[in-house]
């Protein structure tokens, strides 16, 4: 435990951009999960078969192929096809967040199908429109019901942070294993990174429970 104490108190700067750089990976991931992720169910549930097939295409494709796998192709094979470099941030977030937006699309269109069909034709008899009846009263008791899986995909989002290591994008699980090498300290090191992300994500999942159990009257119907 001293040797632990001494090696991040002479590491805390290195550290902590590397706890800045998951937290970024995780936000950047999920932020882009969530609105992919919302317009992808929309589009199925509302936009005709055409839309239906095309985006239910992604889905089961992103949920086919391991997230590592998207990871490094977007990274080493995709600027062989574009002629562009990205970097392993960007493509780390490009990556992750793509491969979370289809899960969120499945949660987000099993929400949008639960709503009774007589919300929308309510909504239509009052002289809304479709989108305005989606956005007004579907979507907002469609969220409230996903909430519960919504932020278990939060959760992994944050957990699947660690696989950008593999890109050299210096996050956590990357800068711990730099140490691990320098000062040899690797269950001590190691032991510490999982608690850290533990201190992420269990706040984060009791979090969008209890959110949910505040909210849950909202969405029935």
């Amino acid at each position: 435990m001293t040797a632990l104490i001494h090696v991040l108190s002479m590491n805390w700067p290195f550290m902590l951009k590397a706890l800045v750089m998951t937290l970024a990976v995780s936000m950047g991931s999920m932020l882009l999960g969530l609105i992919v992720g919302i317009i992808v169910a929309i589009g199925r549930t509302y936009g005709g078969r055409s839309a239906d097939i095309a985006l239910g295409f992604y889905v089961d494709t992103m949920r086919s192929i391991p997230v590592l796998v998207i990871l490094v192709w977007g990274y080493f094979a995709l600027p062989l096809l574009t002629g562009r470099s990205l970097s392993p941030f960007i493509a780390a977030v490009l990556a992750l967040g793509l491969h979370l937006a289809a899960y969120v699309a499945e949660t987000v269109r099993a929400g949008l199908t639960s709503v009774r069909p007589g919300q929308m034709r309510a909504a239509l008899a009052l002289g809304m429109s479709r989108w305005q009846a989606i956005r007004q009263i579907i979507l907002l008791q469609a969220l409230v019901r996903m909430l519960p899986p919504l932020g278990s995909l939060l959760v992994i989002a944050v957990k699947d942070s660690a696989i950008s290591s593999v890109i050299a994008v210096p996050a956590l699980i990357r800068q711990t294993q730099v140490l691990v090498s320098n000062a040899y300290l690797s269950f001590q090191l190691y032991s510490f990174t999982m608690i850290v992300f533990f201190l992420i994500c269990y706040p984060l999942a009791r979090g969008v429970d209890r959110i949910y159990r505040r909210l849950a009257h909202l969405g029935s119907s």
